[in-house]
């Protein structure tokens, strides 16, 4: 898909054309040089693009910086996109590199949503550690949940896992208890689409239930999220706006049959009404450590502010 204006890109990060925390970010960045170069004012721009997806601080990092370099001139509005862009490749590739210690030979590994490659401009957050450790000779396995309402684990977490060659099972979203009070879970890594300067961390719905079951069975959980995730001015996850979607996104499933062609079905009662909240916060308690293209620290308030 090419997006030729800015409205377009707006678009295709609200509808989720291009989603996961760096790639709305790196897309965000890039709207807001489009709005340079078509002259559109500069203000309303930045509002227009930062509503599509009010959760993600990627994206609003990208806007602000870009923001910024446009005030110099277009060029260099267009030359900060594409550094953040080219930065958030750097970043994911460090936070495989940081994060594969954490990974032994044999884990079992559970993930929730998709924050690989297809999430960032590459490599990913949550599995570039699980890439890297691969790619070094370790073996392992992973459990992708589902991930509903949208599924992003079931057909992209799983997509991406299956051509890593990675030995992989689509995991109910409600198995995570079962399978974690049956010792079959080592590790829990998971991306972030915001973080608190507490270390309170918004990730995609659900994340906040496999934090507290993996507390209640001693499996470490860990977030993986570049610094450009983090929201120093938000002091607590209380202060982190949860975007409220579509309740389509509940009632309705996408999918290809046998030929490819893909179908739109209801899977839910019709004449229900449905609650379709895309983001839950995990206490910084529950967070066993947060893995950062510069290292793995604590969910803490004095970590956080050292490592800025």
């Amino acid at each position: 898909m090419e997006c030729h204006t800015v409205a377009e890109t707006c678009e295709a990060i609200r509808n989720m054309t291009v989603r996961g925390a760096g790639a709305i970010g790196a897309a965000a960045g890039f709207a807001m040089a489009q709005a340079f170069e078509a002259g559109i004012k500069p203000v309303e721009a930045a509002a227009m693009i930062k509503a599509t997806r009010p959760t993600a601080r990627d994206l609003f990092y990208a806007v602000d910086a870009v923001f910024a370099a446009g005030k110099t001139s277009v060029t260099a509005a267009v030359k900060k996109a594409q550094t953040l862009a080219a930065a958030n490749v750097e970043a994911a590739k460090n936070i495989g590199r940081h994060g594969e210690v954490l990974i032994l030979n044999g884990a079992r590994i559970l993930t929730h949503c998709n924050a690989g490659w297809l999430g960032f401009v590459d490599y990913g957050s949550a599995l570039s550690p699980v890439y890297t450790a691969r790619q070094n000779g370790e073996n392992l396995f992973v459990y992708a949940d589902e991930t509903r309402p949208r599924s992003q684990g079931a057909r992209l977490t799983a997509w991406e896992l299956l051509n890593e060659g990675i030995e992989h099972a689509i995991v109910p979203d409600n198995a995570g208890a079962w399978l974690m009070s049956q010792g079959m879970v080592d590790l829990i890594i998971v991306g972030a689409d915001r973080i608190a300067a507490n270390g309170d961390t918004a990730n995609k719905i659900g994340t906040f239930e496999k934090a507290i079951v993996a507390k209640h069975f001693g499996v470490p959980f860990y977030v993986a999220a570049p610094l450009s995730t983090f929201d120093l001015t938000a002091d607590s996850g209380h202060l982190i706006e949860i975007e409220q979607r579509s309740a389509d996104e509940v009632h309705y499933q996408t999918g290809p049959d046998a030929s490819g062609i893909m179908h739109t079905i209801r899977v839910s009662n019709p004449g229900s009404d449905a609650l379709n909240p895309a983001f839950d916060v995990t206490p910084a308690e529950l967070i066993t450590g947060i893995i950062t293209e510069k290292g793995i620290i604590k969910a803490s308030k004095d970590e956080i502010r050292a490592l800025f």
